[in-house]
């Protein structure tokens, strides 16, 4: 099946894309020059500003940027595993006291619990996914193009919402523990104490700040702070299970309690499985995993449709990552339950929060475990920094599609200074407490990984995968139930996520209502029959009649045309050319169109075009043909009979209505000049 070259808004996410990676390429605060081709043509006179190409930044990506598949293009796979990494190892920062919270001292047991899981469940569905999209859209896209009309637009909608807590929470969680660690250090807790929402507020505004003036991320930035901070947690680790070997009282005690607790091993396990949704957390990376495919280099062998050694590239970062996780979850949880007093967990206590720094002060000193915080409070800040770029990332990849970006996301700055804002309040809402937002965190992030499940389960069914299928499905159960439970028990997200899903909703239906009356048609094709229509028309009036098609007999097209000709004293010797619009997927918001031209019952010539709005694709064709000719045409039509209101909304739902008025005001708006406007006649 052949791919459909890049539109303006593949090409400009692409250049996002590329442009994350370019940082220290050019001018701080700067994105590097739009060195691509031109944009596919518009009609002329669309208004500059309407196209969903424009975002946040306006600009086409060389070859289209990464997202191209070339060969050439983009980083090994280890480096982009660390791009992935300063969200999903950063966890680390506040993971172990998190599970040690929720489980107690079975922390360890339910740790196993959440790496198989992730070993089994998550590595397997995103290493489908990978597969099914290879150009960084994820799970949402693979999902978006299984489903069409209203219903598929609102269902990404929703997972948007759970996607911008996700994003989000990750912002307020890392800076909230970030300051945990700076307000928890020996040297600086008395000057400190009680700052901890001041503190969290001042990285979220800096963090804010440098978007607003201009951030690019970096891969190399990422792999440096991944790589010191995976050395300190490997030194602190080592450390960790050194104490645990020759203070073996405290495996004793530990398991002595333990066994107090819980009968016996099935207990455990069973205890183990019943809390493993508060750890969920532990699996954010993925989706950021296969976000960041379009950063992987792929063979030189690589084309468009099937990037082969960017998908190979991809799993084994998503493997790698999983598994330097999985053990360091595992160690971690464990030499901090066995070592850390369980009401240093609590809220107030040193390890709440920090379970590992408060492991690093006590066993390798003070200056060590300054050193610790700080590369914690770095990547905490940089994961912030990633979720940032994600959430800017959200709306040009999927809002302008819809016609459901409002004007003022068309700019970073308004962007980022309504997620900063947001992201104040949620602190408010949580006290900046990390504890607090583990479920809020938690819900987000499962969600998604449903949508992905769900997603590949579907995928593999269609593909006639019958025992993948069942594996998928089984993983998706999986998943489910961990997102209800977690729900249940923390409801906190799935409030924020509502709350961001009716705000997404109510904004994009508004903005789409604002912008109804645009000039949505990115790009027209006449074939030879329709192209010749035009010619014949060059040296005479061009009269077209908008026909919605019906019978299509020689007897519909004789009627159509006398009364036509009635209504509006056209002569006999002028030529009429039937213009037919089929509505195909009214949801959508934006498309080039293909016009064909045929003859039928030896007389008539009739122009077909297949749209998502009547009143937009006539009113293209007449700006083309205006254009192509240097005439201005004129367009018939019938009244509509019923309520104006109810045929609006038919037009806004459905791309039908009332057709006259509304394409009258599509001309309107995409051509000022009176004098040069196509003429519409109603009868």
């Amino acid at each position: 099946m052949s791919t459909p070259p890049p539109t303006r808004t593949d090409r400009l996410r692409a250049w996002m894309l590329e442009g994350l990676s370019d940082m220290g390429k050019g001018r701080p605060g700067t994105a590097p020059p739009p060195p691509g081709g031109p944009a596919p043509s518009e009609p002329s006179g669309a208004k500059e500003g309407t196209t969903s190409a424009e975002s946040a930044t306006e600009g086409t990506t060389e070859g289209a940027g990464a997202a191209s598949g070339t060969g050439h293009q983009g980083q090994p796979w280890w480096r982009v595993m660390c791009l992935t990494g300063v969200d999903y190892f950063s966890t680390l920062g506040y993971q172990p006291g998190i599970a040690a919270l929720a489980a107690g001292l079975l922390s360890p047991i339910a740790t196993v619990v959440l790496v198989v899981v992730t070993l089994v469940g998550a590595l397997p569905v995103y290493r489908r996914v990978a597969e099914e999209s290879p150009h960084g859209e994820g799970s949402i896209a693979m999902l978006e193009r299984l489903l069409s009309f209203w219903k598929g637009k609102l269902f990404v909608l929703t997972l948007l919402g759970f996607a911008a807590t996700d994003f989000l929470i990750t912002i307020t969680l890392s800076a909230a523990d970030a300051s945990t660690h700076l307000v928890e250090n020996p040297h600086l807790s008395a000057t400190l104490h009680d700052k901890q929402m001041v503190i969290t507020l001042v990285l979220i505004a800096l963090l804010g700040a440098v978007f607003m003036k201009g951030f690019l991320e970096a891969i190399g930035v990422a792999v440096a702070l991944v790589g010191v901070y995976l050395a300190l947690n490997l030194v602190v680790v080592t450390t960790g299970m050194w104490h645990v070997l020759t203070e073996r009282h405290v495996v004793t005690d530990w398991t002595t309690a333990l066994t107090a607790q819980h009968s016996n091993v099935f207990a455990m396990v069973g205890v183990a499985l019943l809390v493993f949704p508060k750890l969920a957390l532990g699996l954010s990376g993925f989706e950021t995993g296969v976000a960041v495919m379009p950063h992987v280099k792929g063979d030189p062998d690589d084309t468009e449709a099937r990037p082969t050694g960017r998908i190979r590239g991809a799993k084994k970062l998503l493997t790698t990552a999983a598994l330097i996780m999985s053990v360091f979850l595992i160690c971690t949880s464990f030499v901090t339950t066995v070592l850390i007093p369980h009401q240093e967990f609590e809220a107030g206590g040193q390890a709440n929060g920090r379970a590992l720094a408060y492991l690093a002060h006590e066993y390798l000193g003070n200056t060590f475990g300054t050193v610790y915080d700080v590369s914690t409070i770095a990547i905490l800040w940089f994961a912030g920094a990633s979720a940032m770029a994600g959430l800017l990332n959200l709306m040009p990849r999927y809002l302008p599609r819809y016609g459901m970006a409002p004007h003022w996301a068309r700019a970073v700055r308004p962007m980022v200074l309504v997620f900063t804002l947001v992201a104040f309040l949620v602190t408010w809402i949580f006290d900046a407490n990390v504890d607090a937002q583990g479920g809020a965190y938690a819900t987000g992030v499962l969600v998604l990984i449903c949508s992905a499940a769900i997603a590949v389960t579907i995928a593999a069914r269609k593909a006639g995968q019958r025992r993948w299928t069942i594996g998928f499905g089984a993983i998706s159960a999986v998943f489910l139930y961990t997102t209800v439970v977690n729900v249940i028990e923390r409801p906190d997200g799935v409030k924020i996520g509502a709350c961001f899903i009716a705000g997404i909703i109510l904004i994009s239906l508004a903005s789409r209502l604002a912008r109804a009356f645009e000039l949505r048609v990115t790009d027209m094709d006449l074939d030879p029959m329709a192209e010749r229509f035009v010619r014949d028309v060059s040296h005479r009036t061009a009269r077209f009649i908008a026909n919605k098609p019906g019978r299509r007999d020689a007897a519909e097209y004789r009627e159509k045309t006398e009364q036509i000709r009635a209504d509006n004293d056209i002569p006999e010797h002028e030529d009429l050319v039937f213009v037919e619009v089929t509505v195909t997927d009214p949801s959508e918001f934006e498309a080039s169109l293909t016009v064909r031209g045929e003859v039928l019952h030896g007389r008539y010539r009739v122009l077909t075009v297949e749209s998502a709005s009547v009143p937009n694709a006539l009113a293209a064709l007449l700006l083309h043909v205006r254009d192509a000719t240097g005439i201005r045409p004129h367009i018939y039509f019938e009244w509509t009979e019923g309520s104006p209101f109810a045929n609006f909304l038919r037009f806004f739902l459905f791309g039908q209505g009332e057709v006259a008025p509304v394409t009258r005001e599509v001309l309107r708006e995409a051509e000022p000049d009176r004098s040069r406007r196509p003429r519409v006649h109603v009868g």
